[in-house]
């Protein structure tokens, strides 16, 4: 089998993950080869997802290293059946990888939290407002790449929409729902339609409100997604210079502390979906 030249951010999760049961087993590389029968560049390329590996191969590692949550075995199982290409390789190429390993993110998500503090969250944006706020680069973007960076961005929102769609909270502070991205008309459909998305029953909008002071955080976004077990939890961090990923289990709780801490200062979504109505209406 070809190595692949760009393993995408699960393949190389998916790797992370069988290192990590090899470490936490106490083993070596060399070890872990000799056991399987093969060499320390296999494991190597395994670990870091630059091969693929099949499901009877990762049960044969859980089995050498003595790993007994199956739950979270059978979910690198499940991984390791992933053979297909995703939707959204077909932007591969023309869209920094960064933006398509969230898209991958929240296509298998079992659950998703986002905290925003200058954006609506990506997967409650309408088209205008996509295009207004990916127009906003520096440099600029030509017309062709801000066009596909919203395909790309509107395709995302297909996964609140499939049979058993992921449990989502989005917690937006009230600075997000003021910004005028697009001019007055824009931001006010844009409420509109995160009011809209607000009644499914899988989505809870919270707003942090001004009157709810500071909090940790609060100067970056966050989008904590949740795989089939906790342990393959996976953070997203936005920032200029592009996505940070981060799976480490401290960084997983700390997070979710983070998360927790703001979701307990927002308001309910009952009080939520008043406070949106009232800002679209000053619009």
């Amino acid at each position: 089998m070809p190595p692949r030249s760009t393993p995408t951010a699960r393949q190389q999760r998916l790797g992370a993950e069988l290192r990590k049961m090899r470490e936490q087993a106490g083993m070596t590389a060399p070890e872990a080869a000799a056991e399987l029968g093969t060499n320390r560049t296999g494991i190597s390329n395994l670990e870091a997802g630059r091969f693929g590996i099949s499901a009877e191969r990762v049960r044969m590692l859980a089995s050498i290293y003595r790993c007994v949550d199956q739950e979270y075995v059978e979910a690198l199982v499940q991984m390791a059946r992933e053979r297909g290409a995703g939707w959204w390789e077909h932007y591969r190429g023309s869209i920094p990888s960064g933006a398509l390993d969230v898209a991958e993110l929240e296509h298998h998500a079992c659950g998703i939290r986002s905290m925003q503090i200058m954006y609506i969250p990506g997967l409650l944006q309408t088209e205008d407002y996509a295009k207004a706020v990916l127009s906003t680069a520096v440099p600029p973007r030509s017309a062709t790449e801000v066009r596909r960076r919203v395909s790309l961005r509107m395709r995302r929102r297909d996964v609140l929409d499939r049979e058993t769609p992921p449990t989502c909270t989005f917690l937006i502070h009230e600075a997000a729902t003021r910004m005028r991205f697009g001019g007055p008309d824009v931001a006010r459909k844009q409420l509109e339609h995160v009011l809209e998305e607000s009644e499914r029953d899988n989505i809870s909008v919270r707003v942090i409100p001004f009157v709810a002071g500071g909090f940790a955080s609060g100067g970056s976004s966050v989008l904590y997604v949740e795989g089939p077990v906790a342990r393959l939890d996976t953070v997203h961090l936005d920032v200029a210079s592009g996505g940070t990923l981060l799976y480490a289990e401290s960084q997983l709780a700390c997070f979710r502390a983070i998360l927790d801490a703001a979701e307990a200062i927002s308001l309910s979504p009952s009080a939520t979906r008043d406070f949106i109505r009232t800002v679209a209406k000053e619009l």
